[in-house]
């Protein structure tokens, strides 16, 4: 007799394990849309951050150069000497490549802006201008 109770308390029973499988169902679906939604707001609060740092980097390079990159040499004179820059003393980024956006999108540049010396932004989740939530723009004049 001893030997059968043993050999009935080494597993769980069908029963158990499709409870387990029921509560971490229900446990996905309500945390699971919760964390996309904030993940969404993450890949924007990223874009920003990621926006100020190039800004920083684009006025290292003016204070270098005398003037901001043109849209032409583009956010790449940030780390590769433009042929016509003479005190140029960079790269002005710690890596070798200008990052891209969350979304793996390259960040627009253009100098002179329309709001200020330059405009550097990014088209948010959707890649085309306006949009709300996570397809918002995200740009460094505001």
């Amino acid at each position: 007799m001893k030997v059968v109770s043993q050999m009935r308390q080494q597993g769980f029973t069908l029963l158990e394990l499709l409870v387990v499988l029921g509560i971490i169902a229900l446990l996905a679906g309500i945390v699971g849309p919760q964390v996309m939604k904030h993940m969404g707001a993450s890949k924007s609060k990223a874009a920003k951050v990621q926006i100020e740092d190039l800004s920083a980097a684009l006025d290292m390079y003016k204070l270098d150069v005398g003037k901001y990159p043109t849209s032409d040499q583009g956010l790449v004179a940030l780390v590769e000497k433009p042929a016509d820059s003479k005190r140029w003393n960079g790269p002005y980024l710690r890596k070798t490549r200008v990052p891209q956006d969350p979304w793996a999108e390259a960040y627009h540049y253009k100098s002179p802006g329309e709001h200020g010396n330059f405009d550097l932004y990014s088209y948010g989740a959707d890649a085309k201008a306006g949009g709300e939530g996570e397809d918002q723009d995200i740009n460094s004049w505001e």
